[in-house]
């Protein structure tokens, strides 16, 4: 079956920063493994627009292995996007998306048998709030950022996990594996 794999970059306190974090070999080799066993990736227009960056090495390679390796997998992964105001995503594997996240997914999940990749925080709360993330994958590195854009920021439900494996890379950085436990009779509301 289709699994939904949301993966994203922490800090330690939690907040998704990529300017916090320092990408090295490792990490671009990690995210294009996961991009190259996936069949669509979803992005909001904000993660999108930072991922355009990869475009870039597709027409002028770095020179380094990891990082134009990364971008030709980011390059052929058809990519869903989720805006309102963006009119052309400029990219020829990406489109918007026409209807609500929720029937985006389920549609994907009938036609696709690949599993579908979630790169953005807010598409990550919306998908955990309808229970549709099956897999929850969070790089954690070794960085106290102190303030930034908190990963869970307006979730208001529980929502218990279930870690399912680790995997630690030479920066220290750690790769936590979840399950979404559904179902729970633990969801409890907290005020």
């Amino acid at each position: 079956m289709t699994k939904v794999i949301a993966g994203i970059n922490v800090t330690l306190d939690g907040f998704c920063d990529h300017t916090a974090i320092i990408p090295n070999e490792e990490i671009h080799d990690h995210y294009a493994e996961l991009l190259s066993k996936a069949g669509t990736i979803l992005y909001g227009r904000i993660t999108y627009q930072l991922m355009q960056y990869w475009q870039t090495l597709i027409k002028t390679p770095s020179g380094e292995r990891s990082m134009d390796e990364f971008a030709k997998v980011m390059d052929s992964l058809p990519k869903i996007v989720f805006s309102h105001t963006l009119k052309d995503p400029e990219w020829e594997t990406a489109k918007l998306a026409n209807r609500p996240i929720e029937d985006e997914v389920l549609a994907i999940r009938q036609q696709s048998g690949k599993d579908i990749l979630v790169g953005s925080r807010s598409l990550i709360i919306q998908l955990m709030k309808l229970s549709l993330i099956d897999e929850l994958q969070l790089c954690v590195h070794p960085i106290i950022a102190g303030k930034g854009l908190p990963l869970f920021e307006n979730l208001q439900d529980r929502i218990n996990l279930k870690l399912s494996k680790t995997k630690t890379l030479s920066s220290g950085a750690i790769i936590l594996y979840y399950e979404q436990i559904k179902n729970s009779p633990n969801l409890t509301h907290i005020h």
